[in-house]
């Protein structure tokens, strides 16, 4: 490792900066200006000197050292991108693995989805690392609280305008968010009438309601939104099911569909209770890290 720090410290020692400089209002963050100035300021000699987009086939950014006779380092996104949150979200990630991994991996890292194997692995322990230290620089959990408590009744929009306010995808504002919140919510993703990967808030996963991919294809029910795609109803709002759609009991579903990336992606909102059976066990987090790096 390049420092004894992990990557919540690292991104928080990065947030007291921004802090000091511009003020709790430094949203969203400028992740090149950062990723220069600061690693320059940190490691003379030895900083990020390019961050830009450039064409990288089947990846999405990477980390690169500096050519031979020159010093310092490059982080690149697949200009191909064409989400400003998910371009946000890999340059974040790819000063994660500056800050973390250059001495481990001296001659740079390149992130794709084909690259992403078990979480426990040393490949996907890195990339779990880099994902978190982007979360939590982008994201700030105290910043994310005061614009939704961790009580509150949540809607697509509140999380959109955390969205646009980190210049995050809407799925990473709604991972933040289920980090903290004390409401009973499953994130779901789905194509093709399956369940890709979904993740719990902890009041959620306490009480059962989790989806286990790991061990085969899930459907989803037959009448849930994101399987009949109903354009009549607001998605935003959501609807109300009743017992035996989601789980064995009343859930509102908020779905929106995404035609850039040919998925569903369904907020699931459960109201308070300390125990419940669920249709399905929990999840298992190799599929979720793998898309947390397209994110």
């Amino acid at each position: 490792m390049t420092a004894t720090f992990g990557p919540t410290r690292w991104a928080i020692e990065i947030t007291k900066m921004l802090n000091q400089v511009f003020g709790p209002e430094h949203f969203p963050i400028d992740v090149v200006a950062v990723a220069r100035e600061y690693t320059a300021q940190r490691f003379p000699g030895d900083a990020i000197t390019l961050a830009e987009g450039a064409a990288l086939p089947g990846f999405d950014g990477a980390l690169y050292r500096a050519p031979a006779g020159k010093s310092g380092w490059g982080i690149v996104y697949n200009n191909a991108l064409a989400s400003l949150g998910r371009i946000n979200f890999t340059l974040a990630h790819e000063l994660g693995h500056y800050l973390l991994h250059r001495s481990d991996y001296p001659n740079g890292i390149r992130c794709g989805e084909q690259d992403f194997v078990r979480w426990d692995s040393e490949y996907g322990q890195i990339e779990h690392q880099a994902n978190v230290f982007a979360a939590t620089l982008l994201m700030p959990l105290d910043d994310f609280r005061r614009q939704i408590d961790a009580r509150a009744r949540v809607d697509l929009d509140m999380i959109s305008h955390c969205a646009n306010r980190y210049r995050v995808s809407l799925i990473a504002a709604i991972l933040r968010w289920l980090v903290y919140t004390e409401r009973r919510a499953v994130l779901v993703v789905s194509r093709d009438g399956f369940i890709l990967w979904s993740r719990a808030s902890e009041a959620a996963a306490k009480s059962g309601a989790v989806f286990r991919t790991s061990g085969g294809p899930i459907e989803v029910p037959p009448l849930s939104l994101a399987a009949t795609q109903d354009q009549s109803v607001d998605s935003r709002a959501g609807a109300l099911h009743g017992p035996g759609v989601w789980f064995g009991e009343e859930v509102r579903e908020m779905t929106i569909f995404s035609e850039q990336y040919d998925f569903a992606v369904s907020l699931l909102l459960l109201g308070d209770r300390d125990r419940y059976v669920p249709l399905e066990p929990e999840s298992e987090p190799d599929t979720y890290d793998r898309f947390m790096g397209q994110l």
